[in-house]
């Protein structure tokens, strides 16, 4: 077991060492405070029809969610009924989660060097999905591309909801951070 005390992510101890000396003259910063940085990142799966059906498929996706990211994933619950499609108040529909500090950073880590180049026919992906405010939304359409998950006990494949919040002011910042991280963005 390593000691947490002495145990830096590798990609903090990065932005610590070289990142944040790089953006600061890519930008000329005056101030230390101006040079952003990564806030968190919020994990999500969405189960949709497949909970309505059956209870279980909450359970399952939470569970799953909660390997990948290592801390105990939120169920979400649904906000009011709607007849149409059989849905309850309070009915499971899915589960989330969001990381900070070191798992923030452990997370980035293994999306970026490990899941990613698992993906099937992978391209890239998109520079257009900044928010305006700096942050960063990405989709997966199965979750299984992570080490965590055993393909075999897999009953279903989620797609996944992955936003990375950023304290930078523009989408030009939070690129450029997010680049100095290797995230592979295709445009």
């Amino acid at each position: 077991m390593l000691d947490a005390a002495i145990y830096t992510p590798r990609l903090k101890a990065l932005y610590k060492d070289s990142i944040r000396a790089a953006m600061k003259e890519e930008f000329g910063y005056k101030n230390d405070m101006q040079i952003p940085g990564l806030e968190k990142i919020v994990l999500n799966i969405g189960c949709g029809a497949e909970a309505v059906k059956d209870s279980k498929k909450a359970k399952s996706a939470q569970e799953d969610l909660t390997a990948i990211a290592g801390q105990k994933a939120v169920t979400t619950k649904a906000k009011k009924s709607i007849a149409g499609f059989r849905v309850r108040e309070d009915m499971p529909l899915g589960a989330k989660v969001t990381l900070r500090g070191d798992r923030m950073y452990e997370f980035l880590d293994r999306l970026i060097t490990v899941a990613m180049p698992r993906i099937r026919d992978f391209r890239g992906v998109s520079g257009k999905s900044f928010d305006g405010r700096g942050n960063y939304a990405m989709g997966l359409k199965e979750h299984i591309v992570f080490p965590e998950i055993d393909f075999d006990k897999v009953d279903e494949t989620w797609g996944m909801d992955i936003v990375i919040a950023t304290t930078a002011g523009t989408d030009a910042e939070a690129k450029a951070l997010l680049k100095h991280f290797n995230m592979p963005f295709n445009s």
